[in-house]
């Protein structure tokens, strides 16, 4: 199948797979950014290295869990580019 030359069946099964990542992948985000508040008290009883986990995943753990999202985001999207044939062309 020739780049820009989709039918609508495989253009329309695409971008269902394209939503369904990016839902996926902004309900953890919105998991890890909105859950460490809602649980705080409950995660400031376990200690690490001296500090509560509720302050350890608001400036480490999220931030961790925000760059695993993007790589495994493109990751998923490259493989997804590549099944639909929808690559980008390298030069």
């Amino acid at each position: 199948m020739e780049h820009g030359k989709v039918d609508r069946a495989t253009l329309a099964a695409y971008w269902s797979r394209n939503k369904r990542l990016t839902t996926v992948t902004l309900a953890i985000w919105a998991l890890v950014s909105f859950g460490a508040v809602f649980f705080v008290e409950a995660l400031n009883t376990v200690v690490i290295f001296g500090f509560p986990l509720g302050y350890y995943m608001a400036a480490q753990g999220s931030l961790i869990v925000f760059v695993a999202l993007i790589f495994n985001y493109s990751t998923m999207m490259n493989k997804i580019d590549r099944e639909y044939g929808l690559q980008e062309e390298e030069e």
